[in-house]
C-alpha cells in the first residue's frame, strides 16, 4: 500500500489530517504510532481548527524534521531542514493554491457526506504524495 493510501485510510478512519500525513510515515520517525498521533493532533483543522496552516502540511514538515534534522542544534542543520520544508511547501502551495486552513476550504463543505470526498481527503493525500515522491527521490526507501 502507497504511502498516500495509508494517508487517505488513515484520514477516513478520523484522524485529523496532520495526524494522517505523519501517520502514513511514522516508521520513518522513529516515535511510535500511539506518540506520533498525540504530538500531530492539535496540528489539525490549521491548528486547533483556527484554520491557519494546513494539518496536512503540518504533518509532512514533521516527518521531514524526523527524517532530515541532525541532533546537534546549529544554524546549519535548522536551514537545511527548513530549505526541505520551503521546498515541499512551495509545491503544495502550486498544487493546491494555498498553504493556509482557510484559505483551501473556502466555499467547501468539510463535513464527510455519503459519496463524496472530503476535501481535505484530497489535501492530505496531495501532502503524502508530495513527501513519498521527495523521500524515494531521496533515496530514504
Amino acid at each position: 500500500m502507497s504511502r498516500v493510501d495509508q494517508a487517505r485510510d488513515y484520514f477516513n478512519q478520523g484522524y485529523a489530517c496532520s495526524q494522517a500525513v505523519a501517520l502514513a510515515f511514522s516508521d520513518l520517525t522513529g516515535i511510535g504510532e500511539t506518540e506520533l498521533g498525540k504530538i500531530m493532533l492539535p496540528f489539525g483543522g490549521g491548528l486547533g481548527r483556527q484554520r491557519l496552516t494546513c494539518g496536512a502540511v503540518s504533518g509532512m514538515a514533521a516527518v521531514i524534521g524526523c527524517v532530515f534534522a541532525k541532533d546537534e542544534n546549529t544554524n546549519e542543520n535548522k536551514l537545511a531542514t527548513y530549505a526541505i520544508v520551503r521546498e515541499l511547501c512551495e509545491k503544495f502551495q502550486e498544487a493546491h493554491g494555498s498553504l493556509i486552513c482557510a484559505d483551501l476550504l473556502k466555499g467547501k463543505v468539510a463535513v464527510h457526506e455519503a459519496g463524496k470526498v472530503h476535501p481535505c481527503e484530497v489535501l492530505v493525500c496531495g501532502a503524502a504524495k508530495l513527501l513519498e515522491d521527495y523521500l524515494s527521490e531521496k533515496g530514504i526507501f
